[in-house]
């Protein structure tokens, strides 16, 4: 398939103040990656959802799309379908089938493909995303980097020239999420896909982009490759900058000289460089201990299974969460943590072990006593908190200070949006501000920080702080490793159903060899337990002093 020819692309929503598109223009070459980042909001889903017609939204449009020389509204349905394939970043919002199989050939069912040909792709496919062992099983079954994973052979069955994605991994382990990304870099530079993805998660997706496009309230702000719009966005002081690598932060943020890393291998190359010899200074001052209180939460062998004839998805959990604390719950999809917040809330019963709130189990607590002003939860999918035609409506079905919440949530600008037209990180932020107004003292986290560019990440970190430092305890669980070793203050391994072990973030992500940070991946060789990006610049201006 030609080229993408943008051309002063604008767009409105319906009783819109503003546009969320303006004046676009832009060429992705045939067989290029381009990645496409900004703040949520900046219009980038509604930029992806133009270059198929079937998904465009309705609204006030000018400007044109063509691929090659033939506008895209001129293109029939079914070469879309074929030619054009979108992964969306919620995978239960894609899957329409039950069975894999079914799902493999879905697509290819309806363009119209032929039996034989149906069969030969949906095995090539089965056994090139290594789906073979999972062939037959029900989709409700697969963890969320499985269903991602078969929404992308889904898609590539039917041998498409353009593959967009919209925030991928935003559901999926830091393993699965790199895993799923490599198979995609893989399809652009075997098969020639032209490949368009949207991330907030850029440490993986950078170091493979040919160009990366930057969005700011509508606009394109920059584009080039991706070490050019990083030492752009460094000039211009843009808070984009935040988004960037970790080595590509380190090498900025620490004036350190060389050339700028992107990879994690280029940084590690890069500290080789600019430290003189072996490191004099290799460790920061351990953090003072957080005072042991009574614990908020303990779980006592818990264990719990969805049927009778299903395997136990929570098998003997033992935990126990102080008071006042961030703890935070690490681990692959699949491996119960979803399931465990659940029994917590009593959403999911075990059948076996004990819950302790505040020194009071669960079975004593009544309805109205444990959701009034003592335990909330922030599900994973937010959409399942609104229930109303606007922001605001929903917010008024709880009774507190809805301005003053708002406006900690950054959602001031979208009270009066219906909650299913905003961008998945302003859902987040809306669903968050709901379960804040009924000011819980045990604050359950599901994914909390997934959608969320870095802007609202710190602001939402800043939240949780505040909330700690008025006695909430929060127990999150999270893939977003870099959120955990910053703010964390203790962390805990899920695994096959138990909570494995539990350590300071220093401790836990500094121990680890592929479950930890990029920092620490880069750092390792020359410091202890450097996890953030801050730990690294700390620790060389400290080495650097010392040099003096």
């Amino acid at each position: 398939m030609p080229d993408i020819h943008i051309k002063d692309l604008s767009f409105s929503y319906p009783n819109a103040d503003k546009s969320v598109l303006q004046d676009i223009n832009l060429t992705v070459k045939q067989g290029e990656y381009l990645a496409i980042c900004g703040k949520s909001g900046s219009g980038k889903t509604t930029l992806l959802r133009h270059l198929k017609s079937l998904l465009t939204p309705y609204g006030q449009r000018s400007g044109s799309i063509c691929i090659g020389s033939v506008p895209l509204e001129e293109i029939p349905p079914i070469a879309q379908a074929s030619k054009i394939g979108y992964v969306m970043q919620n995978p239960q919002e894609q899957i329409v089938t039950d069975k894999v199989w079914h799902e493999l050939a879905f697509g290819l069912e309806n363009i119209g493909c032929d039996t034989a040909t149906m069969r030969s792709r949906v095995a090539e496919m089965a056994c090139y995303f290594g789906i073979a062992d999972w062939f037959h099983k029900d989709v409700a079954t697969l963890s969320g980097g499985q269903q991602q994973l078969l929404n992308l052979a889904s898609i590539m069955a039917m041998q498409p020239d353009i593959l967009i994605l919209d925030e991928p991994t935003s559901q999926l382990d830091p393993l699965a999420a790199s895993d799923f990304l490599n198979t995609v870099r893989k399809i652009n530079l075997e098969l020639g896909t032209t490949v368009i993805i949207t991330e907030h998660r850029l440490e993986d997706i950078l170091p493979a982009a040919d160009r990366v496009l930057v969005m700011e309230n509508g606009r394109v702000v920059g584009l080039d490759t991706p070490k050019a719009v990083g030492e752009l966005l460094w000039r211009q002081k843009n808070p984009m900058f935040a988004a960037m690598p970790t080595p590509m932060q380190a090498f900025y943020l620490s004036n350190a000289g060389g050339d700028c890393p992107l990879t994690v291998r280029e940084g590690r190359r890069w500290l080789e460089d600019t430290l003189p010899g072996t490191p004099e200074i290799t460790a920061l001052p351990s953090p003072a201990p957080v005072p042991e209180t009574a614990p908020a939460l303990e779980l006592t062998d818990m264990w719990f299974r969805y049927t009778r004839e299903s395997q136990d998805v929570l098998r003997g959990v033992s935990i126990s969460i102080q008071a006042g604390s961030i703890h935070a719950i690490v681990g692959g999809n699949g491996a119960g943590k979803s399931t465990f917040l659940k029994a917590v809330c009593g959403t999911c019963k075990p059948y076996r072990g004990k819950v302790s709130i505040f020194g009071k189990t669960f079975k004593h607590y009544s309805a109205g006593e444990l959701f009034q002003n003592c335990l909330a939860m922030l599900p994973q999918n937010p959409k399942s908190l609104f229930v109303k035609n606007t922001v605001l409506e929903d917010l008024q079905e709880i009774s507190g200070e809805i301005a003053q919440v708002a406006a900690d949530c950054q959602i001031e600008h979208l009270l009066q949006s219906h909650p299913y037209d905003l961008s998945g990180g302003e859902q987040q932020r809306a669903a968050l501000a709901k379960v804040l107004l009924t000011k819980p003292k045990l604050l359950l986290l599901d994914e909390p920080t997934k959608g969320m560019d870095c802007f609202f990440k710190k602001a939402f970190a800043e939240i949780l702080c505040k909330l700690k430092q008025q006695g909430v305890t929060i127990l999150l669980v999270s893939h977003d490793v870099e959120f955990c070793a910053k703010y964390a203050d203790k962390v805990s391994m899920f695994f096959d159903g138990q909570a494995l072990s539990t350590h300071t973030p220093k401790t836990f992500f500094g121990g680890n060899s592929f479950y930890t940070t990029a920092a620490n991946r880069m750092s390792r060789a020359f410091f202890q337990n450097a996890v953030t990006v801050e730990d690294v610049v700390e620790l060389l201006a400290k080495n650097r002093e010392v040099g003096l």
